[in-house]
C-alpha cells in the first residue's frame, strides 16, 4: 500500500496534515511508509489527478475524491464539525484510509 500527502511548496497546513495522516494510520492500524510529494506545476496536478493542498493518496487515489473539481495548483479545505478546515477531521481520515485500503 502506497500512502502519498501530496501538498503545493509551503503549503501551511503541511504539517498538520502529516501528523493527522500519521494519527489516522495508526488508528486505523495500518502500516505503511508515507511519502510527501510537492506538486508543482498543472500539469503534475493533472498527471496526478491533485485538486488541492494538502491531498491524501493511497495508490495513487485521492480518498477524498471530488469528482466535480478542477486539478491544480492551489489550496484545499475539508468539511469537518467545525466548518471549513486545512486538513480533515481525524475520523473521515480514519475512514477513508480505511475504505481505500480494501479492509
Amino acid at each position: 500500500m502506497k500512502v502519498e500527502l501530496l501538498v503545493v511548496d509551503e503549503c501551511p497546513n503541511e504539517a498538520r496534515a502529516r501528523a493527522a495522516l500519521d494519527r489516522a494510520l495508526d488508528r486505523a492500524g495500518i502500516h505503511a511508509v508515507v511519502s510527501t510529494t510537492v506538486v508543482a506545476d498543472d500539469a503534475q496536478a493533472l498527471a496526478r489527478g491533485f485538486v488541492g493542498s494538502p491531498s491524501f493518496h493511497v495508490d495513487g487515489r485521492d480518498v477524498f475524491p471530488v469528482p466535480t473539481a478542477r486539478p491544480g495548483v492551489a489550496c484545499r479545505v475539508y468539511s469537518t464539525a467545525d466548518g471549513l478546515r486545512g486538513v480533515p477531521d481525524d475520523e473521515a481520515l480514519v475512514a477513508a484510509l480505511v475504505n481505500h485500503s480494501g479492509r
